[in-house]
């Protein structure tokens, strides 16, 4: 692994042969992909600074130059808000990085979140034609990265001294009140868009601190929370108010809201926050605990500050995660950080078949995380006290693809053995909180408790929306934010007929 410093040599002189050369397709697939600079391994595994530091300026006009600036433009296809990527890619390759955000920011609301967590690789980047061509997706042009040091560098010059922010037009109050449940990436592009019109928007919030997913699921090693605490600020600049500890369905429910309250239309976006469990004997014990709530003490409450914060976790020497997605990878890179000797990723398919991220599994892998494919839990073992002491657990072998595509896991019988640990962190999967949905009546929602909205995202009751994870499962940041910026749009077009 090369230093930030090696890579930036190599960028600069890089860049200098490029000046002043009209670049043709074969000079743009000659220039080599910029990697990532990044903390070196050891160093990263027991902080709570973020991994990937960044592109520098050059690094990141070297890899727009890349982008072959094809004219159907396949990368927007992999894009859910069809962000016009070749054209922030050739102000970026330019070094005209205010023209680059500016192209960004038409269809996304947060482009340092994105460009940190979003899936290039399965959406915008799989599609790239370069990657196609060189028979990698890793080597297809950096997008998201690119889209990173754009929106830092916006961030960066905002807060210089005497710089003044960017002002936020919105239109002229109409006196519609619209009340926006959650405060997570749809939620903030819903604020955002209907407030835009000059409505009136209230977000609400269950817990202490507002921002959803992106403050108690995601550690600040891969998203500083600076970075999503000013997208809140940016929502009370234009004027949206925000109401934290706030229940609804138990402070109030929704047609109270309504009926008494005087919102005209209500936006859902409470996401997928329950957590699923494997349902074994042992998970009682104490020592197991869902990713859900482990993440939510070290993020939004801060366990890892053990200087200044209070809050208790569960203190472990091994432990083993039991899943094989982002969620998963968060839980086992965090329980590095909290200080355990050893992490297990326990995962009953193959690499292949992993739900997280690329390099979100290569950086757990760089960081120590031991990772144990095919294999499964069935049992988690205690002692008198009922604290684990170990995971009896079985191999696979993969079998016939299952609904999703990915080949299902056969148990092989007789292959069982002990994993000795005293922490089991679950990690595979969470469904939708039930409370909306049973404190208003009328609201129809599937067999697995999301709810039913049509192509407007409207739900089956008049002015109610939803959308993001309570509407598609757990799902990424970027396609939340689509579904956000639908509901927005029939919001406005509903309350402009009232």
């Amino acid at each position: 692994m090369k230093t930030p410093e090696e890579l930036q040599e190599e960028a600069v002189a890089k860049l200098a042969e490029t000046e002043g050369k009209a670049l043709t397709p074969k000079d743009r697939m000659a220039i080599p992909h910029q990697e990532m600079p990044s903390q070196m391994p050891l160093e990263r595994s027991r902080n709570m600074k973020e991994v990937a530091l960044g592109y520098t300026a050059e690094e990141a006009r070297l890899e727009a130059m890349r982008c072959l600036q094809c004219p159907n433009a396949p990368c927007m296809q992999g894009c859910p808000v069809k962000i016009r990527i070749p054209a922030f890619l050739h102000a970026a390759a330019q070094g005209d990085f205010d023209n680059a955000i500016q192209i960004i920011k038409e269809s996304s609301l947060l482009p340092a979140v994105c460009g940190r967590v979003c899936p290039q690789e399965r959406q915008c980047q799989q599609n790239c034609t370069l990657g196609k061509v060189l028979k990698s997706v890793d080597l297809a042009v950096g997008i998201g990265r690119v889209e990173r040091f754009c929106a830092d560098r916006e961030r960066e010059l905002a807060a210089q001294p005497g710089a003044k922010p960017t002002p936020i037009a919105v239109k002229p109050e109409t006196g519609k009140k619209v009340a926006v449940i959650g405060s997570g990436p749809s939620c903030i592009t819903v604020a955002a868009d209907v407030r835009r019109e000059g409505h009136d928007v209230t977000m609400f919030e269950a817990l202490q601190k507002t921002g959803g997913v992106l403050v108690y699921g995601i550690p600040e090693f891969r998203l500083p929370k600076a970075i999503v605490q000013q997208e809140i600020d940016n929502l009370s600049r234009m004027g949206v108010k925000i109401e934290t500890n706030f229940v609804v369905g138990r402070t109030r429910t929704i047609r109270e809201m309504m009926d008494e309250d005087g919102f005209d239309a209500v936006f859902v976006g409470t996401g997928a926050g329950l957590p699923k469990f494997m349902n074994i004997p042992g998970e009682n014990f104490v020592g197991v605990v869902s990713a859900n709530e482990y993440l939510t003490r070290a993020n939004l409450m801060r366990a890892y500050d053990t200087e200044h914060a209070h809050t208790p976790i569960y203190a472990s020497r091994k432990v083993a995660v039991l899943g094989g997605g982002n969620v998963a990878m968060d839980a086992a890179r965090m329980a590095l950080r909290l200080g355990a000797e050893e992490v297990h990723l326990v995962y009953r398919r193959t690499e292949a078949e992993m739900p997280a991220r690329i390099e979100e599994v290569e950086h757990a892998k760089e960081e120590g995380v031991r990772f144990h494919l095919l294999q499964n839990a069935v049992e988690i073992l205690g002692d008198e006290n009922d604290c684990v002491t170990g995971m009896k657990c079985i191999r696979f072998e993969l079998g016939e693809p299952d609904a999703s595509g990915r080949r299902s896991p056969v148990a092989i019988p007789g292959s069982e053995f002990v994993m000795p640990v005293d922490t089991v962190i679950v990690a595979i999967g969470n469904g939708s909180n039930p409370l909306i949905s049973q404190t208003t009546p009328g609201l129809e929602v599937n067999k697995r408790g999301n709810i039913l909205v049509n192509e407007q995202n409207q739900t089956s009751l008049e002015g109610i929306y939803a959308g993001g994870d309570i509407v598609l499962g757990a799902a990424t940041v970027i396609l939340a934010m689509g579904e956000g910026r639908k509901a927005a749009a029939a919001i406005n077009e509903y309350l402009a007929k009232r």
